[in-house]
């Protein structure tokens, strides 16, 4: 692992010497899968990661307003029938959470827009017991610690970084985000073909694990 590390940060190295853009680019790391079948074998999952990369965007559905985080209560839901409202909510926000007697009406009521962006509130992380303020504090804590990895194809890419980070943040993240997902694959480091790492407006660096 050490080696992967090492490799991880010369590539960073190598992407700092990019032109500057005006503005804080994300770092993305791709995990490029072999000897694996999407269709059968595809994997989601959430990964916590040390560095928190930014703020998450969270929407609550509850039973009352509730303090600390913008709500929809069930007495609200019927505004989101309009087919421009609910796409408008699923873009204004990163994630969704709910109380657990909600869930039945959040799926009815928010299912067609949340479903296929993966933004529908999971048992993992987003399904609180009750609209209390200290749970749901705690919960946007480990939301913004948290990254939801989804592989759709042969090849995993998910933000794991600022290119303001430090270069030892960024590659903490890096791996914990590596390590997260061997073990969620089912023949481990003979799944991965290689990584890559990219800035937004950058090219991609490959990085070989042989």
């Amino acid at each position: 692992m050490a080696e992967i590390e090492q490799e991880l940060k010369k590539a960073l190295e190598e992407l700092r010497k990019n032109k500057e853009r005006k503005f804080d680019q994300s770092v993305d790391l791709i995990v490029n899968l072999q000897k694996f079948d999407v269709r059968k074998e595809s994997v989601n999952a959430f990964i916590q990661v040390p560095h928190k990369i930014k703020e998450k965007k969270v929407c609550a559905f509850l039973t009352v307003k509730g303090k600390g985080v913008d709500t929809i209560t069930e007495e609200e839901f019927k505004k989101y029938s309009n087919k421009k409202n609910l796409k408008d909510l699923e873009k204004k926000y990163d994630f969704f959470i709910s109380q657990a007697t909600l869930m039945p009406k959040v799926a009815t009521t928010f299912g067609r827009a949340l479903g296929p962006s993966g933004k529908m509130p999971s048992p993992q992380l987003g399904i609180i017991p009750e609209a209390n303020e200290k749970i749901i504090q705690e919960l946007k804590d480990r939301i913004d610690h948290n990254l939801k990895i989804r592989t759709k194809e042969a090849s995993v890419k998910v933000s794991i970084g600022k290119q303001s980070m430090k270069d030892e943040d960024v590659v903490e993240n890096a791996m914990s985000v590596y390590n997260a997902r061997l073990k969620n694959l089912p023949k481990g480091i003979d799944n991965v073909k290689n990584l890559e790492l990219k800035f937004t407006m950058t090219k991609p660096q490959k990085i070989k694990l042989r």
